[in-house]
């Protein structure tokens, strides 16, 4: 049986290849709905099946978006994953995703091989990218978004959330609610200091406080993001003579880690301590008591993402200011802060 190409499609549709093709990869031109019509049915008709290799031969690039995140087990950038998934799914486009564990190499692995397979595009989630990464990805001219951090390294279009004015925002409401003070749960040593969600969050827990006439000095807990090594850490600041009357956690899988070691220790939360997180997980919610955190629209920023790495038009020349588009914050209480 012969095989069907896009001239049995154009000739059946009454149309033309171009057409045909515009039909297919969802522009560049538009198609009028009718023809668009003729044309889906011709293919159903006849079986047509694109061939995707000869088409990414020709252009050079493929219907694949690369995203490089830090851990898709931590909930999440498995969350923000999947919405990228979906919303490149929207424009026609499959996803191929990297873990880097937070390692630069296997981060500079992930470049050179997603930008080897000539993918449209790539969306970074950078924990701190390095200058190799940042010369891989000048080698290859490639089209880049950055996604959630804004690592100095590279001057990219960057599509984040307000940290800093999201950590205020809980900070402050926990005060609000008359705790003595509020301790907070940061990074590591090697946290960057510039361009990460986690350091914005430490910066507005400081702001929040020194605004209340607080001192932060000792009332800041170097823990990982996850909340096996965060409940560990907590199970020994819940056990000592310091206990915190309320603790900021710099990301909600920290908190999900604190609020174990205190159903542990027997610690009644809210009543004997407050605990607010960040980033609104779906588990934030299920967590008991349920957990008071700060959100904001992954969805719109998945899609903002991927609109941006594929679209010339959307990717604005000018300073680093320009390039960054910060999607708002907000608070999203629960009983663990003492609400509800």
């Amino acid at each position: 049986m012969a095989k069907v190409t896009r001239d049995d499609v154009a000739r059946l549709a009454g149309t033309s290849t171009a057409v045909v093709s515009y039909v297919i990869n969802n522009g560049p031109r538009p198609v009028a709905p009718a023809t668009r019509e003729r044309v889906l049915a011709a293919i159903k008709e006849l079986g047509y099946r694109p061939d995707r290799v000869a088409q990414a031969m020709a252009s050079r690039r493929t219907d694949l978006i690369g995203l490089i995140i830090p851990d898709a087990r931590q909930p999440f950038f498995g969350e923000m994953a999947h919405a990228v998934e979906w919303a490149a799914a929207e424009r026609g486009k499959m996803v191929l995703v990297g873990n880097t564990d937070y390692v630069a190499e296997r981060e500079v692995h992930y470049l050179r091989a997603f930008l080897g397979m000539r993918v449209s595009g790539l969306i970074l989630v950078s924990h701190a990218l390095n200058d190799q990464a940042a010369a891989e990805i000048d080698a290859w001219d490639a089209r880049v978004v950055l996604l959630h951090e804004r690592p100095e390294a590279i001057d990219d279009v960057a599509v984040v959330t307000d940290d800093l004015g999201g950590a205020q925002l809980a900070v402050r409401h926990l005060l609000e609610h008359g705790y003595e003070y509020v301790a907070c749960m940061g990074g590591t040593a090697d946290t960057p200091a510039v361009g990460d969600p986690v350091s914005d969050h430490v910066e507005g827990w400081r702001r929040a406080m020194r605004e209340a006439g607080l001192p932060t000095e000792g009332r800041l807990f170097e823990a990982p993001y996850n909340r096996y090594d965060a409940y560990r850490i907590a199970l020994e600041i819940l056990a000592g003579p310091r206990r915190p009357p309320a603790i900021f956690c710099s990301t909600d899988d920290q908190a999900i880690g604190v609020l174990r070691a205190a159903r542990e220790l027997r610690i009644d939360v809210p009543g004997e301590l407050a605990v607010a997180g960040f980033d609104d997980i779906k588990e934030a919610g299920l967590a008991d008591p349920g957990l008071t955190t700060v959100a904001s629209d992954r969805s719109a920023m998945a899609r903002s993402a991927v609109d941006l790495v594929l679209d010339d038009a959307l990717r604005v020349a000018g300073s680093r200011r320009e390039r960054l588009k910060v999607f708002p914050s907000r608070l999203v209480l629960r009983r663990s802060c003492g609400c509800g």
